[in-house]
């Protein structure tokens, strides 16, 4: 499926931050649509498909997190990035909390956003795959693998299980490993550094020359990291929930950071 066989959704209630989205993604090569408030941005979407939409967090009369709960109880399968100025740590875990699958804040880069959006592409073509496989109940299917039912997960990016001793184990789920091209490299942070739940913790250098940020699933501080990445990056493919851990944490605030994390037990329901 090629780039203009995709429509893109653009809500903002700033006429710049519309026509810079729109120049992004049109130099892409992907169809792009706009809408300056929530309300009319619904409207469209029930008479139009889209296998994409970006939408702000701070708009007047229904703001991001409104629309989010609209999208999810009209049952709207389309993936949801939300992209705003109102760039706190809190936001971008609220909003993957709630139901989007990624948060870019601005102002924000050609590659920052240009990489956000194809992973909502190949996100948008996985979740199609698996609805076509339940409609016809073939349990052969498997797109992505989820995660062990005791971890826990921000969104569908990254994961944490907490382990003896306070210590807590990070990673990227198979879901957003699937989202992008093969991997080239792996950019890690160093020992002792803090890291925030919300905030990137991780840069993955893909074949098409693109940098995916991961995002983290807790806040604290790294005391272990998986050089054996480094010098396989196959291996976080390959065994993304065990074998292809990435850091392993001292958190500083787990009761809090917890309870904007969901169960990999609760996909199984």
């Amino acid at each position: 499926m090629g780039n203009r066989d995709n429509k893109i959704l653009v809500i903002d209630d700033e006429e710049i931050i519309l026509k810079a989205v729109s120049r992004i993604a049109s130099a892409e090569g992907f169809l792009v649509d706009s809408e300056a408030n929530a309300f009319s941005a619904l409207k469209r979407i029930s008479q139009e498909n889209y296998s994409l939409i970006l939408c702000d967090i701070m708009m007047p009369q229904m703001d991001g997190f409104a629309f989010l709960e609209e999208v999810q109880k009209r049952k709207i399968l389309t993936p949801v990035i939300m992209i705003t100025g109102y760039s706190t740590v809190e936001n971008a875990v609220k909003s993957l909390y709630k139901g989007a699958i990624d948060f870019v804040p601005k102002p924000f880069t050609f590659e920052e956003l240009n990489s956000s959006i194809r992973r909502g592409i190949k996100y948008y073509q996985i979740q199609k795959e698996v609805e076509t496989a339940k409609s016809i109940n073939d349990k052969t299917a498997v797109l992505y693998v989820s995660g062990p039912p005791k971890y826990k997960r921000l969104g569908n990016l990254s994961w944490m299980n907490l382990e003896s001793e306070g210590i807590a184990v990070i990673g990227a789920t198979d879901l957003f490993l699937e989202t992008i091209e093969k991997l080239r490299h792996i950019e890690l942070l160093c020992l002792e550094e803090e890291i925030i739940q919300g905030d990137a913790c991780v840069n993955l250098v893909t074949d098409d020359e693109l940098t995916h940020r991961l995002i983290s699933p807790l806040s604290g501080r790294i005391i272990e990291r998986n050089e054996k990445l480094v010098a396989d990056i196959n291996l976080l493919e390959k065994d993304p929930y065990f074998e292809g851990w990435i850091y392993k944490v001292i958190p500083s605030n787990i009761e809090y950071d917890l309870k904007y994390l969901v169960p990999f037990a609760s996909d199984r329901m």
